[in-house]
């Protein structure tokens, strides 16, 4: 994190200096009034030829310049702290807007695939999409959160799409749990549970037990997971994560918007409210 923030303030304090020279360049009386001296560094600076402003005879001691910005950037270096904050800020609404196109795009895949579970009310007026990983521990706890969500509001369809980057596990595991959804998909959030909120690491071996358990055929099991629309299936699910910025899990998308990480029951709760309110 220090090291972003170095990077960022360095660009920022770059950036500054552009523009303070720009300013300069275009206020010859600043240029010519030698008022301010380079604050000096442990080793002497090189000071390059004198720039030629186009259009004028003032010339501009680059080194003079450099100091200027340097001294004050030292005096005030929480201008660096502001400038990074409103950075972040006009980054973080382009990425909203860049999210919503997509969204709009690719509603279908996200909403209404037909590789992905649904828990909740299949036909309740809001969805809420989760991105998840059958081996993430924050996953592993927000378990509880979909099922306070849909218990409590039942009017919320709680999309549940399979999202395995945690290693060969995770996506041996979800190749069982997708394989086993087409199978049986009445029962595809018990068996959710049970993988997701069971104990110890979730393998191949540990879902296709819990998917016996609940009836399935294990010979069709494992035909079935040799299907090659669930490679497939995760392809277009990797791809789609990519242009929603989605790296990590849980994620979420809500109504308009992407929610990453896990952030708790209460906050997915206002985020449905606001994407009920935008019906």
């Amino acid at each position: 994190m220090k090291k972003a923030l170095l990077l960022g303030t360095t660009g920022i304090a770059v950036a500054l200096a552009m523009l303070a020279f720009g300013f300069v360049a275009g206020n010859p009386q600043i240029a010519k009034a030698g008022t301010a001296q380079p604050v000096q560094t442990a080793e002497p600076v090189q000071t390059a030829e004198p720039l030629q402003m186009a259009g004028a005879d003032t010339k501009i001691d680059r080194a003079e310049v450099e100091g200027i910005i340097r001294d004050y950037l030292l005096k005030n270096p929480e201008v660096l702290l502001e400038v990074q904050d409103a950075l972040e800020a006009k980054q973080k609404e382009e990425q909203r807007i860049a999210h919503l196109g997509v969204i709009k795009n690719a509603k279908d895949q996200i909403f209404n695939s037909a590789f992905d579970g649904v828990v909740g009310n299949p036909n309740g007026k809001v969805t809420i999409v989760e991105f998840y990983d059958y081996n993430c521990g924050f996953c592993k706890r927000a378990i509880e959160d979909m099922r306070a969500l849909t218990k409590t509001d039942p009017d919320l369809r709680f999309v549940l799409k399979e999202f395995p980057i945690l290693g060969p596990d995770s996506q041996k595991a979800s190749v069982v749990s997708m394989a086993f959804h087409l199978m049986m998909p009445e029962k595809y959030g018990e068996f959710h549970n049970a993988l997701l909120g069971g104990q110890g690491r979730a393998t191949e071996a540990a879902a296709i037990k819990i998917a016996l358990s609940l009836g399935a055929d294990e010979a069709t099991l494992r035909e079935k997971m040799k299907d090659p629309s669930i490679p497939e299936a995760f392809s277009k699910t990797y791809d789609l994560a990519n242009k929603l910025s989605i790296t990590g899990t849980p994620s979420y998308v809500v109504g308009n918007e992407v929610v990453f990480g896990a952030l708790g029951q209460d906050v997915l709760a206002e985020k449905i409210e606001a994407a009920k309110a935008g019906l």
